[in-house]
């Protein structure tokens, strides 16, 4: 059964920043696998922000991109998403998100408010 666990959502003001965190558990798959960050927006379909590959190497959306870091830290089964200069836009949940064996694996979210 794969687990995973966000953490670090909260409200902040323009231009502040924010880091995400997310805990995947088994070990051993986490290692061998894509982890990936979602956001949705209230009354907007879920995207996907950035990803990042077993061997580190990151993706980003266009939205985020220059702005936002993904990391992970497979000794701790971390996956954490670093985010700077946040706008009132990027307000949303924020999801986790692994594919495993032909299934996709969820967090619970966690919500990020941006407001002055």
């Amino acid at each position: 059964q794969v687990q995973l666990v966000e953490s670090g959502g909260g409200l902040v003001q323009p231009g502040e920043s924010l880091t995400l965190s997310c805990i995947v558990s088994p070990r051993n798959i986490f290692r061998r696998s894509t982890a990936t960050w979602y956001r949705q927006a209230p009354g907007k379909r879920r995207e996907m922000i950035t990803s990042i590959f077993s061997d580190g190497t990151p993706n980003y959306a266009d939205s985020v991109s220059g702005r936002f870091v993904i990391s992970r830290d497979n000794a701790k089964n971390t996956v954490s998403l670093r985010m700077n200069n946040l706008k009132p836009e990027d307000t949303a949940v924020y999801y986790c998100n692994l594919p495993w064996g032909g299934n996709d694996y969820w967090g619970q979210g966690t919500q990020v408010t941006v407001s002055s």
